[in-house]
């Protein structure tokens, strides 16, 4: 342990040699974290910013830096100790005014190209603190090669339900406008930021973004939760900073208040930077880290195949007579796991949206018992899977009536009602006791082996836990609940080890990593429209590891065979959720299916260990080409669509020019592999007129799709 004494002004008390990073201190103690070697101190962001309620900000505007508190704090001591295969260092400070302790954890593992960093805040005064926001990781000294921003490009993803994993960029001083410090004195009050709003984590942009430069090198960023998240970025003396954040009062209704002696730690964020190698880099090594916190389980290597009944199928109205062809149908094809998806349960004239709580089967769908159906699931060498949405009770269900108020959401004393459900709030026993008898009965009496839990509604900023004493904002109250949820989840996979659990929230609007530690599988969307699938399927794998990202294959028994080797294709380089009228195909369909299905089943154990990256950029949500690819050691694969532009399939234009006939083609570079003589393969369709040609040389593949709405899966052997 070194305390800050022991170190000169301007020195490095921790470094990081593969991200390039340094923790300096100055002359009175304050530390900073860098991501350069000669940067300027004013150039750099205090290593943890908080405001507290009295203190504010020594700059006013939409940052949430140059806070009062944080240009306070200086270095009390730092410690490095290894933890496995994890080095974790500690870096402490203080802020003599208030009393208030921060203690800075970064973690890593030696040689591995990320930074992940938590906050711990001890209020050590003798008076309350009240906490308004506070920072998880902050980094300053970002720049271009020559030393500046006009080289950087910004890269963020919006999210929406049924389009999400929309990924834009545009370049730094787009977003960021020079404004001539040296005149004025000051940086800007903006930013560039962006954060979630309500209990859908993911409703309205991923916890994810990046800053890339002219020469290739990334910064890549990640926050972990489910409870609100904020970034920013924006200039600093001419060099960007970078701003990772949990919860905070001004967009989440989040504020703390620490009584002496009381702590609070921050959701985790991960910083990733590559020298090399742009985006498709960075997402590799983010790729690796995600492979490396998330709880481990068989799943991820073993990616059964799964049927689930909903999508463009019976959608919320199972029945034994509707399941039990469509179990068999299933067998067929190869899956591996069948889900009875929405409406198992509902038995109710009004309908299950507002009565859904208690988790019964209805015995008007299933008259001699679910169990026949489960049964029959087995008798076909599948697991049998439901679909729950826990956090939820219907207005109608008696649960609403017979659970205890405190153990529902609640504001300004008023249980919330949103879209027909009230929520429950995770921390109260009488609700998760509730949830875990419900899971105990369907899991450990029926036999059930995958749950898909989903979340449908925004219940808004989160709950108002009153005492006696106080009364929390509804913000904390949202994260107690989410870190509650989390702990009940681990729980089920303690008691249940191989219970398989689907993360889905109308798709992928909870499309965090602090969910995804967690569960085994992300639902990636809702899209029902097979061809507006492939930009979502395509960038799935900057949300998710590609073996838990859950992607929908919908095959019907009117598609023609291209259509059914695109839908399918779409879901074979992630986790392929199968669905379709299945028992209503043709033998020839149904082959191909069952094709797509073999060919899977023969490339997952490489998915469950591929680095993504796109030949083309991150895909256009309107995009008439895409790729996907995956790289493994002894492989690399892509998958490729060519789609009719969608204004053609809203306007139903047929007609074909010379200047379509052009477009059979695409030039997809792979650098990668140039000079190693790759043996390129289509491994599905295998006889629908693709054609592949690899240059050695300049390292390009060229891939001919003669049809319009076509997609194959493609190998690159050696």
């Amino acid at each position: 342990m070194a305390a800050a004494a022991e170190f000169a002004p301007g020195s490095a008390l921790w470094t990081h040699e593969v991200l390039g990073l340094r923790a300096v201190v100055d002359g009175a103690g304050a530390v900073r974290l860098t991501a350069g070697a000669d940067h300027s101190w004013d150039r750099l962001v205090p290593l943890v910013e908080v405001v507290l309620t009295g203190h504010g900000r020594t700059w006013s505007g939409e940052r949430f830096i140059d806070t009062t508190v944080g240009s306070r704090l200086v270095l009390r001591d730092h410690e490095t100790v290894m933890d496995g295969a994890w080095q974790r260092t500690t870096i402490r400070l203080t802020d003599p005014r208030t009393g208030l302790a921060a203690d800075v954890v970064l973690s890593s593992v030696p040689g591995a190209g990320f930074l992940r960093s938590q906050v711990r805040l001890l209020n050590e005064g003798d008076a309350p603190l009240h906490v308004e926001s506070v920072s998880t990781l902050t980094l300053g000294g970002i720049a271009d090669r020559a030393g500046g921003l006009d080289g950087l490009t910004l890269h963020w993803a919006d999210n929406d339900w049924l389009a999400e994993c929309r990924w834009r960029r545009t370049p730094f001083r787009d977003q960021i406008v020079p404004l001539h410090r040296a005149a004025h004195g000051h940086d800007g009050r903006g930013c560039f930021e962006r954060y979630a709003q309500g209990t859908w984590s993911t409703g309205r942009h991923l916890p994810v973004a990046a800053l890339t430069d002219a020469d290739e090198g990334a910064w890549l960023w990640q926050i972990e939760s489910s409870a609100g998240w904020r970034y920013e970025t924006g200039e600093r003396e001419g060099a960007a900073y970078v701003a990772l954040f949990g919860p905070d009062d001004a967009h989440h209704q989040w504020r703390r208040t620490l009584a002496p002696g009381e702590e609070f730690t921050t959701v985790p964020g991960v910083l990733v930077h590559v020298p090399t190698g742009g985006l498709d880099a960075a997402f590799g090594e983010l790729t690796s880290y995600r492979r490396r916190i998330r709880r481990d389980h068989p799943d991820h290597r073993a990616l059964p195949v799964i049927y689930n009944d909903y999508m463009n199928t019976l959608m919320g109205d199972p029945t034994t007579d509707k399941l039990l062809p469509l179990v068999e149908a299933a067998g067929r094809a190869g899956a591996e796991v069948f889900v009875i998806d929405a409406g198992w349960y509902d038995d109710d004239a009004q309908g299950w949206w507002d009565a859904v709580g208690e988790w019964e089967p209805a015995a008007g769908r299933f008259p001699r018992g679910i169990q026949e159906v489960l049964d029959a699931v087995r008798r076909q060498g599948m697991t049998p899977g439901l679909w729950l949405e826990p956090e939820v009770v219907g207005v109608r269900s008696p649960l609403a009536r017979t659970l205890p108020p405190e153990a529902f959401f609640r504001r300004n004393g008023v249980r919330v009602t949103e879209h027909g459900r009230h929520h429950l709030d995770l921390r109260h026993p009488a609700a998760r006791g509730h949830l875990d008898r419900v899971v105990d009965r369907i899991v450990g009496e029926w036999g059930v082996g995958y749950l898909k839990l989903d979340y449908n509604i925004n219940a808004g900023p989160g709950t108002e836990n009153s005492t006696e004493n106080s009364t929390e904002s509804a913000g904390a109250g949202l994260l107690g609940h989410h870190r509650a949820h989390l702990d009940w989840l681990g729980s089920l996979l303690d008691r249940h080890p191989g219970l398989i659990l689907e993360n889905c929230s109308s798709g992928g609007l909870r499309m965090d990593y602090a969910q995804l530690a967690v569960a085994q599988l992300q639902s990636t969307s809702d899209q029902q429209d097979h061809r507006r699938y492939p930009p979502i399927a395509a960038s799935a794998a900057t949300a998710a590891t590609p073996e838990q990202a859950a992607v929908w294959a919908y095959p019907q028994p009117h598609f023609d065979l291209d259509d059914i080797a695109f839908t399918m294709t779409t879901a074979m380089l992630g986790r392929v959720h199968l669905s379709g009228f299945l028992d209503r195909m043709d033998d020839t369909r149904a082959a191909l299916v069952r094709a797509a299905v073999d060919v899977y089943k023969r490339i997952r154990p490489d998915i469950a260990r591929g680095l993504p990256f796109w030949p083309l950029g991150l895909p256009a949500w309107d995009a008439d080409w895409l790729a996907h690819g995956l790289h493994t050691d002894n492989a690399t694969y892509l998958a490729v669509w060519r789609r009719k532009p969608l204004m053609e399939h809203a306007t139903g234009r047929t007609d074909r020019t010379a200047a379509d006939a052009a477009d059979d083609r695409r030039v997809l570079p792979v650098p990668r592999l140039a000079g190693n003589r790759p043996r390129p393969e289509v491994l599905f369709p295998a006889d629908a007129g693709t054609e592949v040609t690899w240059d050695d040389a300049e390292g390009h593949l060229t891939v001919t799709l003669p049809r319009a709405d076509t997609a194959a899966l493609i190998r690159l052997g050696t």
